[in-house]
């Protein structure tokens, strides 16, 4: 424990997410539009449950968010900086997977909708701009992001 956080690891403490980018056979991939704060654009994903795996994780957020069952494909990159997200500190996971079907919005999810790079939407929220950047430069060039991103 410390002065910063009297609890003993609590909102002082970074939590553990995951992000996911779903690819859809059809071509594109899925993004959320969320339905609380902050209000714009996000890849599927949430906090990790305690007792849960990483990959548990994904796929639970995956299904709840867009109401597809996917195939976890490989683990992209984890994303730290304590920025990322302004209502705490979080370091995320970043899966990418694969999945079949139509996404649809549910949890805390309004709206589910397939995207290519050229249509990305004007508001995307937290760090996941960088990440989908991240992204598509590393189908294109095979070059994953560095340590520090």
């Amino acid at each position: 424990m410390s002065a910063n956080d009297p609890r003993g690891c609590g909102w002082a403490c970074p939590a553990p997410t995951v992000d996911i980018i779903i690819e859809i056979d059809d071509g594109g991939i899925v993004l959320i539009e969320r339905r609380d704060s902050p209000h714009g654009w996000a890849l599927p994903g949430g906090v990790v449950e305690y007792g849960e795996t990483l990959a548990a994780s994904a796929r639970r957020e995956a299904r709840e968010e867009t109401s597809l069952e996917v195939e976890l494909t490989e683990l992209f990159h984890c994303y730290s900086d304590p920025r990322r997200d302004a209502r705490r500190h979080t370091i995320s996971t970043v899966f990418l997977a694969r999945a079949k079907g139509t996404p649809r919005g549910g949890d805390d999810a309004a709206n589910a909708a397939v995207f290519t790079e050229a249509q990305l939407p004007f508001r995307i929220v937290f760090d996941h701009a960088t990440i989908l950047a991240d992204y598509f430069e590393y189908r294109r060039t095979g070059r994953r992001p560095p340590p520090e991103r």
